[in-house]
């Protein structure tokens, strides 16, 4: 295991928008989170990812050869640094800046020089400055970004965009990645090369994967387990096929349709 969420609960005033949610994670395993707009999926990541506070549970982190780590305390940056990366839901890109630049942010929490090294740029962070480099481009060049590296981000396909908040997300060295709609706005095409994707990451970068997605055929190819949450609760998990023909699942979210054909 690599990550678990206990019982997790997240309080808007009187909206409870998650509520006693579990889910768990194992290494090297790629878990899809369902359900309508609305149900709580988004607002777990954030509780996850430290964006918000959880009013209530557990959520702890399994980093190889370490001790198990409880960090629903914890700042952004801070769950970052453990081994917790994610992409948004909506791009949230520094538009102006390059696609180099844009990973080399990336590598922020990673970087050793402190404010009177950037000041004083001594041998050593010019040598960390120029390993960011090299770190960065070689992570563009696993994504197949390569070509676009003095690219605004802004002038990037939108499929594009799409890989490169990926690729900034893996410049902070996760172990867990968590993707909010990764194939939101694509296209078939650029759906099918984000599935190659993933799937090599999780096999290159020993990554586990855990991905919101509301394209159905890419959850039902990725995913080793799907978990299913309507109005804030969880209502069902199983694998796909045991997901695929849950009734109570086709009557909140899938429709009978998607159930015929599976």
């Amino acid at each position: 295991m690599v990550l678990e969420v206990k019982d997790v609960c997240r309080y808007f005033g009187g909206l409870k928008a998650v509520e006693k949610v579990s889910i768990m994670l194992n290494r090297k395993q790629i878990v899809a989170l369902i359900g309508p707009n609305g149900a709580g999926k988004t607002t777990l990541f954030n509780c996850i990812t430290g964006m918000y506070r959880a009013t209530g549970g557990e959520i702890r982190v399994f980093p190889e050869n370490s001790k198990p780590l409880r960090v629903e305390h914890l700042r952004p940056d801070q769950i970052t640094s453990k081994g917790i990366a994610r992409t948004f839901q909506n791009i949230r890109l520094f538009q102006n800046m390059t696609v180099l630049e844009n990973v080399m942010v990336g590598r922020h929490c990673r970087l050793k020089s402190g404010i009177i090294g950037a000041v004083l740029r001594d041998r050593k962070t010019r040598a960390e400055e120029k390993r960011t480099v090299d770190e960065s481009y070689s992570i563009l060049k696993k994504i197949g970004l390569e070509k676009h590296v003095n690219d605004l981000a802004k002038n990037l396909p939108y499929g594009a965009q799409r890989r490169l908040e990926i690729a900034r997300a893996l410049a902070t060295d996760p172990f867990i990645l968590l993707l909010d709609e990764p194939a939101a706005g694509m296209n078939p095409h650029e759906t099918g090369e984000l599935n190659d994707l993933i799937v090599r990451l999780r096999d290159e970068e020993n990554l586990s994967v855990l991905l919101i997605e509301h394209d159905m055929n890419l959850v039902m190819s990725l995913a080793e387990n799907i978990y299913v949450m309507d109005y804030g609760e969880l209502i069902a998990t199983g694998t796909p096929a045991e997901i695929s023909s849950n009734r109570k699942v086709i009557e909140a979210y899938l429709g009978e349709d998607l159930s015929a054909e599976a």
